[in-house]
């Protein structure tokens, strides 16, 4: 019997010209920029690193910027969660609608949703002239800034999360409700494992984005120099007095403590995995 060979067919280049294109993507958008980055700052010596990205106006603009992209992602990482589950587990009038409400960030320009949000926000915004009377004011304080980041990184967690939520296994929830389970030890022990990789995705998704913004809060937050300034905005600030030198040590800085609080969250991302 004559015996015939199939041949797998792939429709996209065999392993190692995609290898090759994607080395070549990646190292000329990717790693070439901030290969350029870290051979600019080290140039410098450590003391002069230290001096330009320790100072109080750094240190500052630091700690607002990774407290309020971390607040956002938390917050959103929630709200996320329940927006998306409301989405997909429930049939009302104007869904729809609200589904496609979610990407609006993604397609507004980051100037529009900072000056919308400081025009709602201010004393005289309609929002913000009702907190005004409570004593909570918004508009050019560092709670400005975590508004800011919550609108543009919510949208990261719920489409990273929607997905996993529609593939549920909605038998293993009756099944656990018909042996005695409450609603509690359901979404503990059998809806929480299953989306917590997802959430935290999209919780890494989210910090990173509020980390690096710039365009929607530069307007709300007032850009007050040891208060709501952000590190973006002291970079751009950097450039226009051509401190060539403190703006890429100051990019370098926020460079290294974003990958290595990414790469922890990564990893607890892979654990959690793990464990399902």
């Amino acid at each position: 019997m004559r015996r015939f060979r199939f041949r797998r067919h792939s429709l996209l280049p065999g392993f190692g010209p995609a290898l090759g294109y994607t080395l070549l993507y990646l190292g000329l958008l990717v790693l070439l920029p901030l290969g350029g980055a870290v051979l600019k700052a080290a140039g410098l010596s450590w003391a002069d690193f230290w001096r330009l990205v320790s100072g109080p106006r750094a240190a500052a603009a630091f700690r607002l910027s990774f407290l309020a992209a971390f607040g956002a992602a938390l917050i959103n990482a929630v709200f996320g969660f329940i927006a998306a589950w409301v989405l997909v587990r429930y049939t009302f009038p104007g869904r729809r609608f609200i589904d496609a409400l979610v990407d609006l960030p993604f397609a507004l320009p980051t100037s529009v949703a900072g000056i919308a949000l400081t025009a709602l926000f201010s004393r005289n915004g309609w929002i913000g002239a009702l907190l005004e009377p409570l004593g909570i004011r918004v508009a050019f304080t560092p709670l400005g800034v975590l508004v800011a980041l919550v609108f543009i990184g919510l949208p990261f967690t719920i489409r990273t999360v929607q997905p996993v939520i529609a593939d549920l296994d909605r038998e293993a929830e009756l099944a656990a409700a018909s042996l005695g389970a409450s609603a509690w030890q359901t979404f503990r022990r059998i809806t929480l494992p299953a989306v917590l990789p997802a959430v935290l995705t999209g919780f890494a998704l989210a910090f990173a984005r509020g980390i690096g913004e710039y365009g929607s809060v530069i307007f709300i937050s007032g850009n007050l120099p040891l208060r709501t300034e952000i590190v973006p905005l002291l970079i751009v600030t950097r450039l226009e007095q051509y401190d060539y030198a403190g703006a890429t040590a100051l990019a370098v800085a926020m460079l290294a403590l974003s990958f290595v609080m990414l790469l922890t969250i990564n990893s607890l991302q892979a654990w959690s995995r793990r464990r399902r």
